[in-house]
């Protein structure tokens, strides 16, 4: 079985708790649920890594370059995460960035991501739907 990793940066461990007016009232697990429901009819598999420090994000996108794609929201370290941009940019396979609110209406120094430019596609805004769309795309990138 193949499969696909679902990555989440520092504070997506408390989805559902942290702030719902902004990022909304689904958990992690909720999302977990929905990302493997949309891929299991390819015949995927989630793995997913959730993890508050740098480092521990890059040993799980090391460890999974045989993986056929990610899913990743690095929260805050968009802004400033070198050595994830690092990592992914070794990363073999496609991968979406994703972001639950729309980083561009809320405070400045949200607008740039470092690691954006490496991505096959961004999606943004859209709450948890996005991870969802995210999956989609990937299947779609990933066809033979």
């Amino acid at each position: 079985m193949s499969r696909l990793l679902l990555l989440n940066g520092p504070n997506l461990g408390i989805l559902g708790h942290r702030e719902p007016e902004v990022y909304g009232k689904a958990t992690l697990a909720d999302i977990e649920a929905t990302v493997a429901q949309e891929v299991k009819g390819n015949g995927w598999d989630v793995v997913s890594v959730q993890r508050e420090s740098e480092g521990e994000l890059i040993q799980a996108i090391q460890s999974s370059y045989d993986t056929v794609g990610a899913i990743v929201n690095p929260g805050a370290l968009m802004i400033a995460g070198w050595s994830l941009r690092d990592a992914l940019a070794n990363y073999p396979r496609p991968w979406i960035e994703v972001h639950l609110s729309n980083v561009w209406a809320r405070e400045q120094f949200r607008h740039e991501s470092v690691i954006a430019p490496l991505a096959s596609g961004i999606v943004v805004g859209l709450g948890a739907y996005g991870y969802e769309l995210a999956a989609r795309a990937l299947l779609n990138l990933t066809k033979d």
